[in-house]
């Protein structure tokens, strides 16, 4: 494990998943009736159809599978693994969107002006919940109209849009509160930022009191941004820009989700209803 938490510190993975590969390896262990060094690739597939009986996701069970092989295969060195390890077809889930009135909604109904600020802006530049909360002042140019996000998800840097009426607001804030680096700092002071699971209470409890139902996280708020961004006729390749893909092939899920075109559909029943039915032959 040792050997393990090391290497993973070694290749710059993220804090985030460096904390999942090792909750994937606590868990192989703890299911394990041999010692690890002899573990063999039967171990694995027992351990896997395990998950599934579990009905763990199939995205789950991929991330499982990749910090395995990369423990076993990566950091111990193992040879007698295959390199191919079989995954389960990733399932196919197209995001959840909430409408502008929805998302209007949730902001207003937040009261707490460093709440409804983070919120904003995660709506209104499509940023991740790890991004916003760890934006510092300098982050923000108001002249140049962008957000530079430093080292976001695959530690890269990126700019995103800043829009005018998430500016006033911070405006607001900053007025009422003495930031020195961190936009938003956490109850700890000024040296660390708010949690992510903070914001992602804020929201859930924002989502409770507008009484909206469909599902949605945090995260729904940048999924909205995207969506609402291709439906106003934004190219999909800013909007892989301002998101920080590195493949366009994940922007284009939001072509599934827009509502642009399937919008100007008159359903057969409408038409039936404003027309009447059609006079019976003769």
């Amino acid at each position: 494990m040792t050997r393990l938490k090391e290497m993973l510190k070694r290749k710059g993975y993220s804090e985030k998943t460096t904390k999942a590969y090792l909750g994937h390896a606590e868990r192989l262990l703890l299911q394990l009736v041999v010692p690890f060094e002899s573990i063999t690739s039967q171990h694995i597939h027992s351990y896997v159809m395990h998950l599934l009986e579990q009905q763990h996701s199939h995205s789950y069970i991929s991330q499982a599978i990749s910090a395995l092989r990369f423990w076993i295969c990566e950091v111990e060195g193992r040879r007698d693994f295959p390199n191919n390890w079989i995954r389960p077809k990733i399932q196919k889930k197209l995001p959840s969107v909430l409408s502008q009135h929805e998302v209007m909604l949730i902001l207003q109904t937040v009261t707490n002006l460093k709440h409804q600020v983070i919120l904003t802006l995660i709506y209104s530049a499509g940023l991740r919940v790890g991004e916003v909360v760890k934006l510092r002042k300098k982050d923000i140019d108001p002249y140049r109209k962008v957000i530079h996000i430093r080292q976001g998800k695959g530690k890269k840097d990126r700019y995103t849009v800043l829009s005018r009426v998430a500016y006033e607001l911070l405006t607001q804030y900053q007025a009422q509160e003495q930031i020195v680096d961190y936009l938003f700092p956490g109850e700890e002071g000024q040296s660390k930022p708010i949690t992510e699971r903070s914001v992602q209470y804020v929201f859930e409890r924002a989502k409770r009191t507008t009484g909206i139902t469909k599902p949605a996280t945090v995260h729904t708020l940048r999924h909205s941004f995207a969506t609402h961004l291709l439906e106003a006729g934004t190219d999909l390749r800013y909007i892989q820009e301002l998101l920080g893909h590195a493949s366009p092939k994940t922007t284009e899920i939001y072509t599934h989700v827009s509502i642009k075109d399937v919008s100007r559909i008159k359903s057969p029943l409408d038409q039936i209803t404003e027309e009447g039915l059609p006079h019976k032959p003769y």
